[in-house]
């Protein structure tokens, strides 16, 4: 009897295993749908913000469209009406500092920001830095989670990108940001002033799909961490609105730096002024001082007590390349200083050229 009792024993494990193995499949399933891609989506989700903007555009009255005549034009202004927008930000700090795009808050009479879950607020304060395209709200709110920043400058192309957002408005539909994968596809792409008053340098390059309303939104790597800001698209031809996997990011070093100087200052200082003034050459001028390049900048005049004068630039000086770049403006050498993303205080290199030589000076931004 204790034979067969111990011959049953192991028949009845052998019956039930299959059950056993049957019961762990549904968790074994779980944890494979657990990736670190899954996990980065799940921790910075929560501090994914949507972003509805109304902008006033002006437009002609009624009677203007009728009578092209003043008098009826001072009697019946303009009027204006409501276009609305949309794209996304994150959250910076748990009491109300989120970060998008400039371009997406520009001239705007209303925003609006929705958080996970639909909790919506009103910005009661925007900052912004045009040049760089970043600008910074802040809401009325308390206890938000917050979303973690990584370091840029360590991107390896090739690694995983997730960018998150509200492309097409989709956040008001589902009340969460979409997500889509790709990789970082590029690093330090250098576009220069791609629209008038904007500078797109150092940027991240991505195929994870970006699409409209998705600008101002957080590309992050795989560890959860926020490494730029999605802020534009190249499309196939103009009318195409739709993404083909070449997206761009500002660096989130960037962001950290100009949004500091936004949360403390209001406003990033660019509003330099060296003492120089000139004129284009001519070859007049670059005969008699055997200029040796066809460009530069002949300085006329340098303001007493400024920066140029400090550092012994003199007139008579042409002034040819500022940080490597050639110039033969004014414009030029605005243009150069703005496309190293430079500010009040910093210093840049130029180059000159006095008495048949060129000398290479320092030169303080200043006032």
């Amino acid at each position: 009897m204790r034979y067969r009792r111990k011959a049953i024993l192991p028949a009845v494990l052998l019956a039930l295993g299959p059950l056993f193995l049957l019961a762990q499949i549904p968790d074994e399933i779980a944890l494979s749908r657990q990736t670190a891609l899954t996990r980065a989506i799940q921790q910075v989700s929560p501090a994914v913000a949507g972003i509805n903007v109304v902008k006033l555009q002006k437009g002609p009255s009624a009677y203007s469209l009728l009578f092209d005549d003043p008098f009826w034009s001072n009697m019946f202004p303009e009027t204006y009406r409501r276009v609305e927008s949309l794209g996304s930000g994150l959250v910076l700090s748990s009491d109300g500092y989120v970060a998008t795009n400039a371009h997406v808050v520009e001239n705007a009479a209303e925003i609006i920001v929705t958080l996970p879950g639909g909790h919506q607020y009103e910005v009661k304060d925007l900052y912004t830095d045009p040049l760089t395209d970043i600008a910074l709200l802040k809401i009325d709110a308390r206890g938000l989670p917050v979303v973690k920043l990584g370091d840029s400058n360590e991107l390896i192309i090739g690694e995983w990108a997730i960018a998150l957002g509200n492309p097409l408005g989709l956040f008001d539909v589902s009340k969460q940001p979409t997500a889509t994968v790709g990789i970082i596809s590029g690093l330090h792409m250098d576009f220069g002033h791609r629209e008038p008053g904007r500078v797109y340098q150092d940027m991240i390059q991505t195929d994870a799909s970006i699409n409209p309303g998705n600008s101002g939104g957080p590309l992050v790597n795989a560890d959860g961490e926020v490494v730029g800001i999605n802020s534009f698209i190249f499309t196939e031809n103009q009318y195409s609105a739709g993404s083909i996997g070449i997206g761009f990011a500002i660096p989130i070093n960037r962001v950290k730096e100009v949004v500091e100087e936004l949360k403390t200052k209001g406003h990033v200082d660019r509003s330099f002024d060296t003492g120089i003034v000139g004129r284009p050459m001519n070859r007049d001028i670059r005969n008699y001082l055997r200029l040796p390049v066809n460009y530069g900048l002949f300085i006329t005049l340098v303001v007493k007590g400024s920066s140029a004068e400090k550092a012994d630039i003199m007139p008579g000086d042409v002034l040819l390349e500022v940080n490597g770049r050639p110039v033969s403006s004014k414009r030029d050498f605005i243009q150069a200083v703005e496309e190293d993303l430079l500010k009040t205080g910093d210093v840049i290199t130029v180059k000159i050229w006095r008495d048949e030589r060129e000398l290479s000076v320092s030169l303080v931004l200043g006032r």
